[in-house]
């Protein structure tokens, strides 16, 4: 195939026009396309409709104002704040795209950038979705993608049908568990079918251990969406990316292959000898490996995840992206993590002594879980499933999700390390054992069986662990590492506390109120609820949820920051249109803590709930966002001490520093009780740059990073360490930037607050950071006790 040049305008673009930076109006696949191309990798031919393409029919289309209404009441519901029928309010949404007229240049300008392919060739049209395929969010089969496509007619359908696929059910559950409140858009990658051979995924790091010296490659017969989907068992070879070199080869199970029919798609069935066969050869396999060492140099070493396809000749790439949610990377000394032994060309997990090995299959998702088997078949049996019980499934799509996140385990009999249960299990933190041929008829409802995810096992169990048998809520694990400066964690659900206090994290540096809060509330506004007086049903509800997660944490300090919700997210609250301003600016509007002084009802209603939770948990702490004033603060602090909550001292109260008059306030907010700061980063780099942080035409000017704005965080670090209080830092920086972490810590600031899936990885740069300095100061004390004995 030789490359297409397309014509690069708001509306398409030719892959070797993208990069990484265009992943705004590119999606996340089509960005990554873009850096293939660059990087001079073998990617076929196609083009991209941009995000412009989908806003000019979609988003700016004649439906716009009741699409964003209805999309609200939709995530409100996927959200669980509301009661509602998501699958009927999904249909309406998706008929209003369906609805929308394709504009006529846009349809010639996509016609011509087909045509330019070939005459009626079969393309892929894949969903480029705004937000998906990062480093923290996969979309694992939420939007929809087809392949073998021919003909204008079918083309331009198709991309509709990525479009509209933005309002399923499955994906606005996925959005409103990962708070992604915004209206989402979609780029559509058109890309030149491959007839493919054989394809498959390869991750350049191992997903169950995070092993970066390993690779996993898994490959099937025919197109790859048998790999992705769980419809089959493909094989699996590890590698050492030192070669790289074949370590391990597992034969999987494919019954049938899908091959291009002349009218689409077609199921081939496999003989007996091609489903006993390895799907590669060697030299294929090394083939792929080097491929993927080449995409990891260009991606500056960061684990990606990378689609490939074999034709008659060659090998291709149709996709890379960051794996999500990698295990932490084990420390030399213990490197494997799990016993293994090869028989058959198989690798098998060795059982624990005294332990009955049920089933086995490929480790998935890492973790260890124990609990009752329930057999279902499918995602309508969900809400069958019980908390704390073991799912085990024939295989899952992205319609299981919300079952899957209430699961303590999953096992599935089909699919590979990139099928759907297999990359939403390692989102959630959720143990994974896929591919294990015969779980769903090894393993019966009540059973009780141990998950482990890394190994690949399920083993049979006589007792569930409990608080007091397991007391792992009670203190953090040893440490893998001792920093000076803490790391914190955080969080938002209190569904994932008791998971996360068992990591070797030293407490919860932010307690995001919001989605604890409107839970609380039903959905409901504030100001509707106290007119009903459900003030004390609201109490109890957010003080159940506060306290799980504090006990979780035994003694480790929980700061819970105050409910922080804008007007206009107050006003998609049941009732709010009646209660809230219509701000144009609300993102430097009515919030924070100038609300609680002009409405301190609600406020109010927080605190006594913070005070019933401290009666049992006093780790438990406030902080106050969006502090702009000292008079402000002063009056809000009189408000907590008229509170239950008193003037009870071992309550320690934080501020958020988001605004940039911290700066110069900050002595006297010391002077008011202050015990603690924590520098929300994104906040303040927006208002010190001018930059609106949700901006994607600024995007390249928003910069945690800049000298203004690391100046300001040195100056109120300083400030915090002259005052004698502890300073934070909540945000991303530190664990995706070394550089930044060790700024962090020069600077003498006493804890971090990252996600829970870069704990590790965070403890690890500030660990370094502070080694380096107590190297140059050792070296620095040497020198000069030298010259002083020279003299």
């Amino acid at each position: 195939m030789t490359a297409v040049e397309v014509r690069a305008d708001d509306f398409l673009a030719g892959f070797s026009d993208l990069r990484l930076s265009d992943a705004d109006r590119a999606g996340g696949k089509g960005a990554n396309l873009g850096e293939l191309v660059a990087a001079k990798l073998p990617v076929p031919p196609g083009f991209v409709l941009l995000r412009d393409s989908y806003r000019t029919t979609v988003g700016h289309g004649p439906h716009q104002r009741e699409l964003e209404q209805q999309y609200e009441a939709a995530l409100r519901t996927a959200a669980g704040t509301t009661t509602g029928d998501l699958e009927e309010q999904c249909a309406r949404l998706r008929a209003l795209v369906h609805d929308s007229p394709l504009d006529a240049a846009l349809r010639d300008r996509v016609l011509d950038a087909y045509h330019a392919l070939g005459e009626d060739v079969p393309v892929a049209v894949r969903s480029s979705a705004v937000g998906e395929d990062g480093a923290k969010t996969s979309f694992a089969g939420m939007n929809v993608s087809f392949t073998n496509i021919h003909g204008d007619e079918a083309l331009l359908a198709a991309v509709i049908d990525c479009w509209a696929s933005l309002f399923s059910p499955r994906g606005l559950t996925y959005r409103a568990r990962n708070q992604m409140s915004a209206m989402p858009e979609m780029a559509v990658v058109v890309l030149r079918m491959v007839r493919t051979r054989a394809s498959g995924v390869v991750f350049t790091a191992e997903p169950a251990t995070g092993r970066r010296d390993r690779m996993v490659i898994e490959a099937a017969r025919g197109q790859g969406e048998v790999v992705v989907s769980g419809a089959t068992t493909p094989d699996t070879y590890l590698l050492d990316s030192s070669g790289p070199a074949l370590l391990s080869a597992t034969t999987g199970r494919q019954e049938f292959e899908v091959v291009a029919g002349p009218d689409g798609d077609r199921r081939i069935p496999l003989t007996a000898d091609d489903i006993r066969d390895q799907v590669l050869t060697t030299d294929e396999i090394l083939a792929v490996g080097r491929l993927a060492l080449r995409v990891l140099e260009h991606h500056h070493g960061i684990p990606q995840d990378i689609e490939w396809a074999f034709d008659d000749r060659d090998l291709w790439l149709v996709q890379a992206r960051p794996m999500t949610a990698l295990a932490a990377e084990p420390s030399p000394a213990g490197t494997t993590s799990a016993s293994i032994t090869q028989t058959d060309n198989e690798v098998r997990p060795e059982a624990t002594p005294g332990e009955a090995v049920l089933v086995t299959g490929l480790g998935a998702a890492p973790g260890q879980a124990t609990g009752a088997v329930r057999v279902l078949r499918s995602p309508a049996e969900g809400s069958t499933l019980r908390d704390g019980e073991i799912l085990v499934a024939p295989m899952t799509d992205p319609d299981w999700l919300p079952t899957i996140s209430r699961a303590a385990a999953v096992v599935t009999d089909r699919g590979g390390m990139t099928c759907h249960a297999a990359i939403v299990a390692r989102e959630l933190g959720v143990p994974c054992v896929v591919g294990t041929g015969s779980g769903t008829t090894a393993l019966t409802d009540g059973m009780l069986v141990r998950v482990d995810g890394a190994a690949g096992s399920v083993t049979r169990a006589t007792t569930i662990p409990t608080a007091t048998t397991t007391p792992r809520a009670q203190a953090p694990a040893p440490a893998a590492e001792i920093t000076a400066t803490k790391i914190y964690v955080n969080l938002a659900l209190p569904e994932v506390a008791e998971r996360v206090a068992a990591t070797d994290v030293d407490g919860v540096g932010l307690l995001r109120a919001e989605s604890l809060l409107t839970r609380a509330l039903g959905g409901m506004h504030p100001r509707e609820l106290i007119a009903r007086g459900d003030q004390e049903q609201f109490v109890t509800r957010l003080a159940g949820s506060l306290h799980r997660i504090a006990a979780a944490f035994g003694s480790r300090p929980v700061i819970y920051r105050a409910i922080d919700m804008r007007s206009n997210e107050f006003r998609a609250l049941t009732g709010g249109e009646k209660f809230e301003p219509a701000e144009r600016n609300p993102m430097i509007g009515y919030r924070g803590c100038y609300r609680y002084v002009r409405e301190p009802e609600l406020f109010g209603l927080e605190l006594a709930a913070l005070a019933r939770v401290r009666e049992r948990n006093p780790n438990v702490h406030i902080m106050i966002p969006f502090v702009r004033t000292r008079w402000e603060l002063a009056a809000c602090l009189d408000l907590i001490d008229a509170s239950p909550l008193g003037r009870d001292r071992s309550l320690h109260r934080w501020v958020m520093a988001e605004v940039p008059s911290v700066l110069h306030w900050l002595p006297e907010y010391v002077g008011l009780g202050i015990d603690g700061v924590s520098i929300g980063s994104n906040d303040l780099t927006q208002l010190l740059l001018g930059v609106d942080r949700d901006s994607e035409q600024c995007a390249e000017l928003f910069d945690e990073s800049d000298p203004a704005v690391l100046d300001a965080i040195g100056q109120i670090v300083a400030s915090a360490r002259r005052l004698g209080i502890t300073s934070s830092l909540c945000g991303q920086a530190p664990s995706t930037r070394p550089g930044f972490a060790e700024h962090l810590v020069r600077m003498g600031i006493t804890s971090v607050s990252v996600t829970p899936d870069m704990v590790a990885t965070t403890r690890r740069n500030v660990s370094a950071a502070e080694r380096r300095m107590l190297l140059e100061h050792a070296l620095t004390a040497s020198s000069r006790s030298a010259e002083g004995g020279a003299h």
